[in-house]
């Protein structure tokens, strides 16, 4: 188990690029420049692999699943009573396309069935790691997601913004 100061090296590596991110102003910038930051310091091989202590993904777990649930509101309820055929239009839709490209992604470029299906679910980056982790790809399907993330991040705002000027900043 690395000692106490290598996890606290990780942690500082998160934070600091989490809050450098910050300055950037693209949505969930904190979470990407916390991945960003200790995953370039875990890649780095400067120091050994994190093994966190016993419970503390379980903890983080139950931490994300809560910061979620906050979000939800007695309005979001009401909202899904106008919005639930979009919604389920949009989820099977996304499901269905993560599968075929994840499956068509694994044939045409090698990778690994598993890795390829749970990188291109449409699940957040911290949601889909937990599960690849939980079958010994978490790291793989993080840097998939990672990936489409940061994208997503940076090409969804200037799109919105050349679409649908008139909406933009609008509640």
């Amino acid at each position: 188990m690395p000692s106490l100061a290598t996890l606290l090296l990780y942690l500082l590596a998160g934070t600091a690029v989490g809050m450098l991110a910050l300055l950037s102003g693209i949505p969930a910038a904190p979470l990407a420049g916390a991945l960003v930051g200790a995953g370039f310091l875990s890649m780095s091989g400067q120091l050994e692999p994190a093994t966190w202590p016993s419970g503390t993904r379980t903890a983080l777990e139950i931490g994300i699943g809560t910061v979620i649930g906050t979000g939800l509101r007695r309005t979001s309820l009401e909202q899904l009573q106008s919005l639930w055929k979009p919604a389920l239009l949009i989820t099977l839709t996304l499901v269905l396309t993560g599968i075929v490209v994840g499956l068509w992604s694994s044939r045409l470029l090698g990778i690994d069935p598993l890795v390829a299906l749970l990188g291109a679910a449409p699940g957040g980056i911290s949601g889909m790691s937990l599960v690849g982790a939980e079958y010994g790809v978490g790291a793989a399907v993080a840097a998939l997601h990672a990936v489409r993330l940061i994208t997503v991040l940076l090409v969804l705002p200037v799109v919105v913004r050349l679409l649908l000027p008139e909406n933009v900043g609008k509640p």
